[in-house]
This record gives C-alpha cells, sequence and structure tokens, in this order.
C-alpha cells in the first residue's frame, strides 16, 4: 500500500508540472486572491476530478446520458460562475435560492469551492502512467481500497504544484497595492478569465497550447512506467492469483480456488446458446481465457485453445473463453459472434460485458490463461502470448492427474506466431483516450481538420485532411490520411464502418473493401520492409480503432 501512495505522489505532481496543466493556471492564479481561496479552489478541483477520473465511466454508463455529460456540466458551470464574478447582480440573482438558510456567497468561499469542483469536471491532464492505471480499474469496475489510495496520492501529488501557483497569486493581491485598491476590477478581469478558459475548453482552443509546448516531463513519466505502477495496482486487487503467472513457467503452483463464471451476458458455443452449467465444469481440467475479438494478440493465441479443445476434450478438459470487451463496439453479441465464427472458435464463449469474472479473477491483460484442476484449483496462469508448448503440457499433466491411466493423443504442433522482436512498435491506439503516440502532442476530441507533419518520430502517428476524433476511435470526414512510422514485420489496423481503405508502404500500394463491424486488417506483411513508413487513407465513414504489430 505504502508503495502505491508513495507512486501516486509522484505520478501526481509530474502530472501538476507537466505541460497539460496550462490552461487552468491563469484561473487558479486569478482566483487565489484572498483568505482560504486557494486551498478551497484547489481543493475542490482536486476532489472532483478524483471522484471523476474514478468513478465517472461507471456513473455515467449508467445513465441514459451522453458519456461527455460530466465535461459540459463543468463548462456551464465555469461560465456561469464567471459571470458572476464580473456582475454583482448576477451573483445576487444566484444566492437567492439559499436566502432562507443563511447568506451564501456565489462568489464568496462557497462559490470557490464550487469552481474548484467544475476545474475539476474539465481538467484533463496528461495520461500519465498512473492516471492510466486508475482510469482502467474505474472503468473496470475494480475499485479496490488499492485504487482509491493511489487516487487520493495521486489528487494530491498533482495538487501541491497548483497550490503552489494559487497561492503566488494570493501573495500578489496581498502586496500589490493595486490589487488592493481595486478588488472589484480584479474581480472582474477574475470572471473574464474563468469565461475565456470555458469558452477556449469548448471549442479546443487549449488543445493548440498544449501541443506546442514540449512534453518536459515526458522521460519522468517514463521513468515512472517502469517502477511498475500498473503492476502494483494489479496486484493489490488480484486476489492472490497474479503471483502464479510470475513463478516460473514449467510448474504447476497452488493459486488458491478458482472463481466461478459469473455475470455473464450471454453464452455462445454450448448447447442451445445455454448457460454452461457448473456439472459440465465438475471434476473437469478446465482453461479459462480471458480474450476480445479485435485483439490481434488473442488472435495469434486462439489456434492453439482451438488444438487443445479438438485433442483433449475427450479426455477431460473444457476450455472457456471469456470475452471481456476493450471497446465499446465489443460489447455488440452480434459483433463477438462474428469475430468468433472468423476465427474459428470450437469451445464455449462467455460475454463478460459487465468484467464480472475478470474481476473476480483479479485479471488485467488480454490475453490471459488461468488453467484449473478437476479440484477447482488454479493451478497456472499465463499472461500475454507464447510459451504454448508449456501450457500444453501443463494440460497433459492435469489431465493424467485426474484420471490416471488415460491414454491421451500425441501432443499438438501449431505454429507459435508470438513476435520476438524486441524492437517491435507497441500496440498504438488512435481513440484520444490512449492516444500516447500522436505526433501532434494530445488529441482532442471533436471534428478537426490536420496537416501530416514533413517527418515523423519512430514509432508514432500522424493525421490528414479532416476527422472526428472519439474516446475509442478515429472516423474519416474527408480527404483523411493517417500514417505510421512502424518498426515490425505485421502492421494490422483494427477498422470498421463501409466503405474502402487504401495503404501505402514501399511504393506499393493495396485497397481494401471494408463493411460491418470492426474487424483486424493486414496492411504489412512480412514480405514488406520489416520498418518505414505507412499511408492509409480512409473513405468518408470508416472508423479506426488501433494498429497492432506481429
Amino acid at each position: 500500500m505504502l508503495t502505491l501512495v508513495l507512486i501516486g505522489l509522484v505520478g501526481g505532481f509530474i502530472t501538476g508540472i507537466s505541460p497539460c496543466v496550462l490552461p487552468v493556471l491563469p484561473v487558479v492564479f486569478m482566483t487565489g486572491g484572498v483568505r482560504r481561496r486557494p486551498y478551497l479552489v484547489v481543493v475542490g478541483l482536486a476532489l472532483s476530478f478524483s471522484v471523476f477520473t474514478l468513478l465517472g465511466t461507471l456513473v455515467v454508463s449508467a445513465l441514459p446520458v451522453p458519456q461527455d455529460i460530466i465535461r459540459w456540466a463543468g463548462l456551464v458551470v465555469l461560465l456561469v460562475l464567471g459571470v458572476a464574478m464580473m456582475f454583482p447582480a448576477v451573483q445576487d440573482l444566484l444566492e437567492r435560492p439559499f436566502a432562507r438558510i443563511g447568506r451564501r456567497r456565489v462568489g464568496g468561499e462557497r462559490g470557490d469551492f464550487v469552481l474548484g469542483l467544475a476545474l475539476g469536471a474539465v481538467y484533463v491532464p496528461c495520461a500519465g502512467p498512473v492516471l492510466a492505471a486508475i482510469t482502467v480499474a474505474g472503468a473496470t469496475h475494480r475499485i479496490g481500497v488499492g485504487t482509491v489510495a493511489l487516487t487520493l496520492a495521486f489528487a494530491v501529488g498533482t495538487a501541491a504544484p497548483l497550490l503552489f501557483f494559487a497561492l503566488a497569486g494570493r501573495g500578489v493581491a496581498e502586496r500589490v497595492r493595486a490589487f488592493r485598491e481595486r478588488q472589484r476590477g480584479v474581480r472582474f478581469v477574475a470572471g473574464l478569465v474563468v469565461i475565456g478558459l470555458a469558452v477556449a475548453l469548448t471549442f479546443n482552443v487549449t488543445d493548440v497550447l498544449q501541443r506546442a509546448v514540449p512534453d518536459y516531463t515526458s522521460t519522468l513519466n517514463q521513468a515512472l512506467d517502469k517502477s511498475g505502477a500498473v503492476g502494483a495496482l494489479g496486484s493489490e486487487q488480484a486476489a492472490g492469483l497474479q503471483h502464479c503467472a510470475q513463478l516460473p513457467s514449467p510448474q504447476l503452483a497452488d493459486c488458491g480456488k478458482a472463481p466461478a463464471i459469473s455475470g455473464i451476458q450471454q453464452w455462445f458455443d454450448t448447447p442451445g446458446d445455454r448457460p454452461l452449467p457448473a456439472s459440465a465444469l465438475k471434476g473437469k481440467v478446465v482453461l479459462v481465457d480471458f480474450w476480445a475479438y479485435s485483439c490481434i494478440n488473442c488472435q495469434r493465441a486462439i489456434p492453439h485453445l482451438n488444438a487443445w479443445n479438438r485433442a483433449y476434450a475427450k479426455d477431460g478438459l473444457v476450455v472457456v473463453g471469456v470475452h471481456a470487451p476493450e471497446y465499446a463496439f465489443e460489447h455488440v453479441p452480434a459483433n463477438v459472434k462474428a469475430g468468433a465464427e472468423r476465427l474459428h472458435m470450437t469451445y464455449p464463449i462467455a460475454l463478460d460485458n459487465d468484467f464480472t469474472t475478470w474481476n473476480a479473477f483479479g485479471n488485467d491483460s488480454w490475453p490471459a490463461e488461468y488453467l484449473i484442476d478437476a479440484e477447482g484449483q488454479v493451478r497456472h496462469v499465463a499472461v500475454g502470448e507464447g510459451e504454448y508448448d508449456t501450457s500444453e503440457s501443463l494440460i497433459r499433466q492435469l489431465l493424467t492427474a485426474a484420471r490416471p491411466g488415460v491414454h491421451l493423443p500425441p501432443p499438438t504442433h501449431v505454429a507459435d506466431t508470438t513476435p520476438t522482436d524486441e524492437g517491435q512498435t507497441p500496440e498504438t491506439y488512435l481513440g484520444s483516450e490512449r492516444a500516447g503516440s500522436f505526433a501532434g502532442g494530445r488529441l482532442p476530441d471533436g471534428v478537426h481538420e490536420f496537416t501530416v507533419p514533413g517527418t515523423l518520430p519512430a514509432d508514432a502517428f500522424a493525421l490528414g485532411g479532416t476527422w472526428s476524433v472519439g474516446k475509442e476511435s478515429l472516423t474519416a470526414r474527408k480527404d483523411a490520411d493517417l500514417r505510421l512510422a512502424y518498426s515490425a514485420d505485421d502492421v494490422y489496423l483494427d477498422v470498421g464502418g463501409t466503405g474502402t481503405l487504401t495503404a501505402t508502404v514501399g511504393g506499393r500500394t493495396t485497397t481494401y473493401k471494408v463493411s460491418g463491424a470492426p474487424d483486424i486488417y493486414t496492411l504489412v506483411h512480412g514480405d514488406n520492409p520489416t520498418s518505414g513508413i505507412l499511408d492509409v487513407k480512409l473513405s468518408p465513414g470508416l472508423s479506426a480503432y488501433s494498429f497492432t504489430f506481429g
């Protein structure tokens, strides 16, 4: 727990001095004038930011409201408070509902705290490793003591630099005579600054500033990422299972009682697509595989699971594919079913849209396999791709232990296509929520025109033409161009919609017809150069989600 708190404090402080805080600094400085005001503004900001980051996805998804309702509510509150600060008549009008319960000054200390709450709702800092861990935990409903501790520590860390700046503003107000003598004028200017911030955020003007200033904290974030922030959080919530993934892989281990497969929305590839009864697993060796149908890493693992299911089902092996969606479109049962059919999956599939089983296992990766013996104990955990021979050897050991004297078929022989190039470009997400490889800095939501730069850093992507930017994907509008600097034998693009895309690499252009639910298209194969520039042009209406590599 202490490690999580320290990681949160450091990660929050790095975020608090990063270029991403620049848009809110003028408001913090101007409203930090007197008394307790700096503390109230910063405490309000830290509190609302923490709550919305951790619980925002959970709450909004449960209500019939737009996903960005929190941000718009914060912008409206900022606008109203700014006007109230400028015009006393508006301030008095806002105070009238509170007249019967005592004097409440919207422009006073209570208003300062509300201002902080509104700032927290629109404050979008750089998504460093700690913030990413908190966001994933909130989105997957894995909010435990460790998550809350990490979130609170992050809030304190990021609030410290902001409080310093607010106190500096108060110091100026107290020492400069002009500020003391012209309180009404200063308040009017502060209101203008608040309104200016609301307008700038509404039209994404602040993104220009954030992209223009180099990220001087990137090296610090990279160092923090190596500290294992996500891993520390995951192990806190894994209920004793994840330690098995760190044990020597050729060995069976005692990882504890297997959680139940529960909270499943729908089943496929079972008799009548009915839920798999507990009796179907009793006394069997069970392999639970967490996957997502558009995850290329999962797709490379599935041929091995198919082979094991065909070879050992009659000898007591049950393979269960628990589908946990990584993207919104992966919540749709028809999309999952179509993806499973394309992958020729032959074993039961459970749709874990609410991450109930995912959380029960303390899982944090796609793909991940949990091998359970006939007594219901987890004996091995394999995270990621590879080492399929080891997994099959352990399966055979458990089958033999469950049924002494059983005559197993020869081991399966399926080619292992796990990438081995350590210099390979990592998975590249294209939606604004996780677009850490965008060459232009932070990728703003909404419809924007982009210009492809003359050069691209390694493992980065850039945009040209008009795109509609969403949290999870980019949707092509006019003259949409997507350029990627990659290093890999194979490049895949997860894309959906109806239209065409053209991919140009090494002077050769290939056209692809796209239709239906999002799926993975192979744009670069091994016979092309293993590094270079990939140019992808998408027809209007196509949505691109991520690049993956092999």
